[in-house]
């Protein structure tokens, strides 16, 4: 559908003086929302538009978006209006792009529209009836789906065109359970785009949801203190993107002269046995593959730290020019009426050398810290909450616990890792990544984690 307005994109990029790209993007979203047996929302929506971006010679940015294509004209006259009377203190300069043409389609086994909305609904009721059924204590059960169809052209005065073909598939449990005064809640969510029957057959996971929501009001609150802790894959991941991704981010850096002190490229972070990557074309399924970004740059697997020193960053075309190294195709836009920011993809901690099942051995007291339910970041300082967690006792799993709330320094902790195991993972969890007002579709990926020294606030 997009293709036809290609030349009149290709006729208004020649008339500029400098550079210009034009995103052009269509989106149908089919969403299913049901709480306590009810359908709350059930809706299909599609959206279209688009956005432009031009950087006259010595000049600033200029942007402008549209929500018809027929606007475009108007759109780009506007955005180069914008760009002339801005005047930056220093040339705004771009790495650049090589030209050429691509398509990116993500081929489905099982496509999303070979199936109706009644069975979509089906599914989802379904959950929910898994979510309270057995269990007495449950109050709360929401069960969520949305597939999106997401197409999109980009263009740009450097000769780069891409066209996307995308289908994203999500869904998501939360239970909340209550005995007396206590309230507990858990949640959990799996993406897909390649089967439409691995999103519905999910009713084990579903079940878990509801069965960890109510062993959590008789698990205790953990005991608050230092110690060794292992991180189950999901978590680990979560932790790495949170805590050390955004860090690595060029923009960030840029504008933080405490960060371009702390990342100095050569650092060294962590063990030898310590990798951390960023890859957004590492399986064409994953939930924050991408392949090219929002600037028309092929995305790529980007070592931050390999073998515990730091190596590399996240870039866009303009963050690479000034800090003179390669973009590494991590420019990425909510979508077509938001500015590319840097931002992560699939992040992970890579395969370890530690035989998994032996990573609780010699462990006195410690805890196992399962999954991820929030935290926060404050340049090197984190603070992040489990899911849920077991006490680890002379080496084997013992009683459940609550509250596990991992703080620290992220350096610090980085370097008290003490063993990384053989059993990588990515999450497939259709998580979203916040950063400027913006969420985009991100993954993450790790094995189990061994750290020695990790404060526990419970």
């Amino acid at each position: 559908m997009l293709k036809k307005y290609r030349e009149d994109a290709e006729r208004l990029l020649k008339k500029v003086d400098g550079y210009g790209e034009i995103r052009f993007e269509r989106r149908v979203a089919f969403r299913i929302f049901v709480e306590n047996g009810t359908v709350r929302t059930i809706s299909r929506t599609i959206d279209m538009g688009g956005f432009v971006r031009v950087l006259l010679k010595n000049h600033g940015w200029g942007t402008a978006t549209f929500n018809a294509f027929e606007e475009l004209p108007r759109a780009f006259e506007d955005a180069v209006s914008a760009s002339r009377i801005i005047l930056p203190d220093s040339p705004i300069r771009l790495v650049e792009s090589e030209p050429g043409e691509y398509t990116v389609k993500i081929d489905m086994d099982d496509p999303f529209s070979a199936h109706s909305d009644r069975e979509k609904l089906e599914t989802i009721l379904r959950y929910n009836e898994i979510l309270r059924a057995g269990w007495d204590k449950i109050i709360q059960a929401n069960t969520y789906y949305y597939d999106d169809h997401i197409e999109k052209l980009y263009l740009n005065t450097c000769g780069v065109v891409v066209h996307h073909d995308i289908v994203y598939g999500v869904v998501s449990a939360t239970a909340r359970a209550r005995q007396g005064n206590d309230v507990q809640q858990y949640f959990d969510a799996w993406s897909n785009r390649q089967r439409f029957s691995d999103l519905a057959s999910l009713d084990d996971r579903v079940k878990k949801v509801s069965k960890i929501a109510t062993d959590l009001l008789s698990a205790k609150p953990v005991k608050g203190g230092a110690y060794t802790v292992v991180l189950n894959p999901k978590l680990a991941g979560v932790f790495i993107h949170e805590a050390f991704g955004h860090l690595s981010e060029a923009d960030f850096i840029l504008e933080n002269p405490q960060a371009q002190e702390m990342m100095t490229l050569g650092r060294r972070f962590g063990p030898s046995f310590l990798n951390i990557i960023d890859d957004g074309t590492v399986q064409p399924h994953l939930h924050g593959t991408i392949m090219f970004d929002d600037e028309g740059v092929p995305a790529q697997k980007t070592y931050l730290v390999k073998n515990g020193v730091l190596v590399g960053r996240l870039h866009s075309r303009e963050t690479a020019a000034k800090l003179g190294e390669d973009p590494t195709g991590n420019a990425r836009a909510q979508d077509y009426c938001k500015t590319p920011l840097v931002r992560m993809t699939n992040t992970a901690i890579e395969r370890g050398p530690h035989p998994a099942d032996q990573i609780f051995d010699g462990i006195k007291e410690g805890v196992y810290a399962i999954d991820a339910y929030g935290g926060e970041t404050m340049l090197e300082n984190f603070s992040f909450s489990a899911g849920y967690g077991y006490m680890i006792r002379n080496g084997e799993i013992a009683e459940m616990v609550r509250n596990v709330v991992m703080q620290g320094n992220l350096f610090k902790t980085l370097r008290n890792i003490e063993q990384i195991g053989d059993d990588f993972v990515w999450a497939r969890w259709g998580g979203q990544c916040g950063k400027g007002g913006q969420g985009v579709p991100v993954d993450v990926g790790a094995p189990h984690i061994r750290i020695r020294e990790v404060t526990i606030g419970g």
